[in-house]
């Protein structure tokens, strides 16, 4: 297939199917399906809250067919910002088509735009799809990740 892509900012039009590629991310992560919580985020990331903003991948028809959900955070121990992404997903049927590169190489501009020095993500250790992408495109940290509950 010649698809023409361009990786642009997540606008309202994309709702339906950002949900539908959002429902996946969840759904392949084992979340339960959850309505409110696929809402919530679709606010957040239309909305620019939380210092989150979307990208997505569409055609020539404007179909969205990948998508990443990004914020600025800060690093202190560095002094500078860096651009963290939350969610990247693209559409099982075109997995292996670049789709997910170009939204890393869109986050890597907007890091050089912001002045980021770092763009860093987490993922599973079983996501071996995405991890052969990641590995050729980025450094595996020795940083574990921990999760701590808010007290009761």
């Amino acid at each position: 297939m010649g698809y023409q892509w361009t990786v642009r900012p997540v606008q309202a039009r994309d709702e339906e199917r950002w949900k539908v590629l959002y429902r996946g991310y969840r759904e392949f992560y084992h979340c339960e399906p959850d309505e409110n919580v696929v809402e919530t985020t679709w606010q957040w990331v239309l909305n620019g809250r939380h210092n989150l903003f979307g990208l997505v991948v569409a055609d020539a028809d404007q179909t969205v067919f990948a998508l990443a959900n990004s914020r600025v955070f800060a690093r202190p121990l560095m002094g500078q910002m860096g651009i963290y992404l939350d969610d990247l997903f693209t559409d099982p049927e075109l997995r292996g088509q670049g789709l997910g590169g170009l939204l890393l190489t869109r986050l890597q501009e907007i890091a050089k735009e912001k002045g980021a020095g770092v763009v860093r993500w987490i993922t599973a250790e079983d996501n071996a799809t995405a991890r052969v992408l990641y590995d050729k495109r980025a450094t595996l940290t020795v940083y574990r990740t921990y999760d701590m509950k808010p007290l009761t």
